[in-house]
């Protein structure tokens, strides 16, 4: 299927029901009817007030402060986030971040785990970036992470309905395409395609790789200057749709050009003609001729979702645990990952 003049497009939203453009991406998300603050079915039932330990935070020594209401901030009171690690007996629920178990930089306290208490297996990162998984075999009861999957799904980001008035425009561009890359492997699928791309479509590179980093306040306004933005991940699973996808193109204001997963995965988390897939192409010099041949008229198109669509980025650690507490009484109890890593890696 084609837009006149726009070149390939896999779906096309006039083959929706007419209830204009949210009505048609919430069919086709059905998660932005699930949030992680909420259970399927509305609000949940009241609960007695949940514990949840954070044996150790991610990526650092020092937790950020904790007030009792911070669950309460996300829509789930009546649970509070503690890593006081005194808490382990009385905790309801024990939280673990897989990479400070990887590097071992953290033990877990079997010998003192009370009898019944659900641990949960937490991580972010994907299968080419996991290991020890084998052994910790029999050990968690719940696993929070982006796959769909999940006992506790928590994505990178999402699409969320609002209302008001509708959002500028996006910013004007004065460039083509941008990537921005850290850790540059030759043997990495995005590696490969950044090289097929480059002698046919102009790529401005940004990030520590080519020693052109970009501050924190400086990464968006600097890629909100390009049509086009590799949101390539650095490897290729099942639901992984990182920060690359939600903050680095769309929240930015600018195309993603997705490589990750298949189309259809990306369709479950964003309206079909909100990015281009590297896999509707059959080579790089394809791909490279769509995007720098797009006309004005087309390009715009890919911004209609932004009339009833916002981007909701999940990049706050206390929010992704405080999910925890919404999706307690309906996850699965005396359940044991017996084959932690055979699932994972599947």
């Amino acid at each position: 299927m084609e837009h006149a003049g726009c070149g390939p497009a896999r779906r096309h939203w006039a083959s929706w029901p007419c209830w204009g453009l949210a009505g048609a991406a919430l069919l086709a998300a059905p998660w932005l009817l699930q949030l992680p603050g909420l259970p399927p079915g509305g609000a949940p039932a009241p609960q007695p007030a949940l514990t949840i330990l954070v044996w150790h935070w991610p990526f650092t020594g020092r937790p950020p402060a904790l007030p009792g209401d911070t669950c309460a901030r996300y829509g789930a009171a009546h649970c509070r986030l503690s890593t006081n690690r005194s808490l382990l007996a009385s905790a309801d629920v024990v939280v673990f971040h897989h990479r400070e178990l990887q590097t071992r930089q953290v033990r877990l306290p079997l010998a003192e785990r009370p009898r019944g208490q659900p641990w949960v297996w937490t991580s972010m990162e994907s299968p080419s970036h996991t290991r020890g998984l084998g052994r910790l075999r029999g050990v968690f009861n719940w696993v929070l992470s982006y796959r769909r999957d999940s006992d506790i799904f928590v994505p990178y980001g999402r699409l969320e309905p609002h209302t008001g008035p509708p959002p500028p425009p996006p910013p004007a561009k004065s460039g083509l395409a941008a990537w921005v890359v850290s850790n540059f492997q030759e043997r990495q699928r995005r590696a490969r395609l950044y090289r097929q791309l480059a002698p046919h479509l102009r790529v401005d590179v940004f990030g520590r790789a080519v020693r052109r980093p970009l501050c924190a306040t400086c990464l968006l306004p600097t890629v909100a200057r390009y049509r086009f933005y590799l949101s390539f991940e650095n490897s290729q699973h099942r639901d992984y749709i990182t920060e690359k996808f939600w903050h680095n193109a769309l929240a930015a204001g600018t195309v993603p050009v997705a490589l990750g997963p298949p189309r259809a995965t990306y369709e479950a988390f964003a309206p079909p003609d909100a990015f281009v897939h590297v896999d509707d192409f059959g080579s790089a010099r394809q791909l490279a001729a769509y995007l720098a041949g797009m006309n004005e008229s087309c390009y715009g198109r890919f911004f209609a979702w932004r009339d009833r669509l916002r981007v909701r980025l999940l990049d706050d650690w206390r929010e992704r645990f405080c999910a925890i507490c919404a999706r307690y009484p309906h996850l699965p109890r005396g359940q044991v990952y017996e084959d932690l890593e055979g699932w994972f890696q599947a």
